[in-house]
Protein backbone atom coordinates (compact mmCIF):
# COMPACT_ATOMS: atom_id res chain seq x y z
CA UNK A 1 0.00 0.00 0.00
CA UNK A 2 1.41 3.38 -1.23
CA UNK A 3 1.08 6.55 0.12
CA UNK A 4 0.06 7.94 -2.63
CA UNK A 5 -3.16 5.71 -2.75
CA UNK A 6 -4.15 6.35 0.62
CA UNK A 7 -3.97 9.94 -0.25
CA UNK A 8 -6.22 9.42 -2.80
CA UNK A 9 -8.52 7.08 -1.41
CA UNK A 10 -9.04 9.63 1.42
CA UNK A 11 -9.59 12.81 -0.84
CA UNK A 12 -13.00 10.67 -2.13
CA UNK A 13 -13.58 10.23 1.06
CA UNK A 14 -13.91 13.81 1.70
CA UNK A 15 -15.60 14.22 -1.33
CA UNK A 16 -18.22 11.65 -0.19
CA UNK A 17 -18.77 13.21 3.03
CA UNK A 18 -18.72 16.84 1.59
CA UNK A 19 -21.45 15.96 -1.18
CA UNK A 20 -23.53 13.89 1.42
CA UNK A 21 -23.56 17.63 3.23
CA UNK A 22 -24.36 18.85 0.32
CA UNK A 23 -27.10 16.58 -0.60
CA UNK A 24 -28.84 17.18 2.97
CA UNK A 25 -28.19 21.26 3.07
CA UNK A 26 -29.33 21.83 -0.62
CA UNK A 27 -31.15 19.30 -2.10
CA UNK A 28 -31.62 19.06 -5.58
CA UNK A 29 -31.01 16.65 -8.43
CA UNK A 30 -27.41 17.83 -9.23
CA UNK A 31 -26.38 17.31 -5.79
CA UNK A 32 -27.59 13.65 -5.85
CA UNK A 33 -26.00 12.74 -9.07
CA UNK A 34 -23.07 13.85 -8.32
CA UNK A 35 -23.04 12.12 -4.69
CA UNK A 36 -23.80 9.14 -6.71
CA UNK A 37 -20.81 9.23 -8.28
CA UNK A 38 -18.65 10.07 -6.13
CA UNK A 39 -20.28 6.77 -4.29
CA UNK A 40 -19.02 4.81 -7.56
CA UNK A 41 -15.61 6.15 -7.37
CA UNK A 42 -15.57 5.32 -3.42
CA UNK A 43 -15.98 1.89 -4.49
CA UNK A 44 -13.38 1.60 -6.96
CA UNK A 45 -11.41 3.68 -4.58
CA UNK A 46 -11.31 2.60 -0.71
CA UNK A 47 -8.97 -0.32 -1.20
CA UNK A 48 -6.12 0.81 1.25
CA UNK A 49 -8.66 1.71 3.85
CA UNK A 50 -11.64 -1.09 3.21
CA UNK A 51 -12.09 -2.47 6.49
CA UNK A 52 -12.90 -6.24 7.51
CA UNK A 53 -14.64 -8.26 4.98
CA UNK A 54 -18.32 -8.58 6.45
CA UNK A 55 -19.31 -10.86 2.88
CA UNK A 56 -17.08 -12.23 0.52
CA UNK A 57 -18.31 -14.10 -2.76
CA UNK A 58 -14.92 -15.28 -4.23
CA UNK A 59 -11.69 -15.77 -2.76
CA UNK A 60 -10.94 -12.57 -3.54
CA UNK A 61 -13.43 -10.49 -3.67
CA UNK A 62 -16.36 -9.05 -0.57
CA UNK A 63 -18.12 -6.68 0.55
CA UNK A 64 -15.85 -4.63 3.05
CA UNK A 65 -17.11 -2.25 5.80
CA UNK A 66 -16.08 0.77 3.86
CA UNK A 67 -18.46 -0.21 1.07
CA UNK A 68 -21.39 0.72 3.09
CA UNK A 69 -20.78 4.47 2.98
CA UNK A 70 -21.57 4.03 -0.96
CA UNK A 71 -24.24 2.35 0.02
CA UNK A 72 -25.39 5.16 2.83
CA UNK A 73 -24.32 7.75 -0.33
CA UNK A 74 -26.80 6.50 -2.54
CA UNK A 75 -29.78 6.38 0.08
CA UNK A 76 -28.74 10.38 0.51
CA UNK A 77 -28.85 10.76 -2.91
CA UNK A 78 -32.28 8.81 -3.52
CA UNK A 79 -33.84 11.20 -0.94
CA UNK A 80 -32.55 14.26 -2.06
CA UNK A 81 -34.32 13.68 -5.26
CA UNK A 82 -37.38 12.84 -3.45
CA UNK A 83 -36.78 16.24 -1.53
CA UNK A 84 -35.79 18.30 -4.65
CA UNK A 85 -38.82 17.31 -6.38
CA UNK A 86 -41.35 20.06 -7.60
CA UNK A 87 -43.92 20.44 -5.20
CA UNK A 88 -41.76 18.89 -2.32
CA UNK A 89 -42.27 19.49 0.95
CA UNK A 90 -38.74 20.58 1.61
CA UNK A 91 -37.86 22.57 -1.68
CA UNK A 92 -36.65 26.01 -0.99
CA UNK A 93 -37.75 28.90 -3.43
Amino acid sequence: MSASASFHALVILNLLFVTGAWCLARPSVQAAIVLVMVSGMWVVGNGPIEGRVLWSYSRAHGITESDLLSVIGVIIAAITVWRARPGGRHRRS
